[in-house]
């Protein structure tokens, strides 16, 4: 199912160059390449497939909703702004027409340059039903990083939720037990924030101290 002519032309936010960006001394052979970022385009109706028909479900939840979803690479992402979140989330559940049943996963992304919506939190959804997959994308500020919480429809996704604060700090209203599930209890800082340091953090282990990348033997 092609959606090449339904989509929105793309605008880039950033270029990025080289592999990574082009830091100092990249040795990825790609230092000369310059690409431009393009992030949550949106498509125009008709989608294509069952796409169209789980749109006008959810446009009954939260009208224009329909100017909030991306159909890339045959994937289809619902944009949703993060009050409309639950009701959405219990919709697609339970409704006969939608059934997703199972939340596959909740990650984070952290946009510094995306004013206002720095933080997002990503929900990759399963109808074992229909056989079909959907994605939600709520968003936040950085300074109010407050997400509902959506183990009350969907309970495993505790461990998730408690991974996503851990690695960028959104905190997840109502969650049962929201504490760092991958670093130590202790740890300051979220490591999978575009703003935490790459290196010149020092590790210990169990009394064992290793030092900063930067600080370590150059081979």
């Amino acid at each position: 199912m092609s959606q090449e002519s339904s989509v929105a032309l793309p605008q880039p936010v950033a270029t990025r160059l080289g592999m990574w960006g082009s830091p100092p001394g990249d040795v990825s052979g790609f230092d000369g390449l310059a690409t431009p970022v393009v992030r949550h385009t949106r498509a125009v109706r008709p989608y294509g497939g069952w796409f169209d028909d789980v749109a006008d479900h959810l446009e009954k939840l939260v009208p224009g909703l329909g100017d909030q979803i991306n159909t890339d690479h045959d994937e289809l992402t619902v944009y949703l702004p993060r009050q409309h979140l639950i009701d959405v989330s219990q919709a697609c559940r339970d409704e006969a027409d939608l059934r997703f049943e199972v939340c596959v996963s909740v990650s984070g992304a952290h946009y510094p340059d995306e004013v206002g919506a720095e933080l997002h939190v990503i929900y990759h959804l399963l109808s074992l039903t229909h056989n079909r997959r959907l994605r939600l994308e709520v968003t936040c500020p950085d300074d109010d990083a407050v997400v509902d919480s959506v183990t009350g429809v969907y309970p495993h996704a505790n461990w998730h939720e408690r991974e996503t604060w851990d690695m960028f700090g959104i905190v997840f209203t109502g969650h049962p037990g929201l504490t760092r599930i991958l670093m130590p209890d202790d740890w300051a800082g979220h490591p999978q924030r575009k703003d935490y340091p790459l290196s010149g953090v020092p590790v210990d282990f169990k009394g064992a101290q290793t030092p900063p990348p930067d600080e370590r033997r150059h081979y």
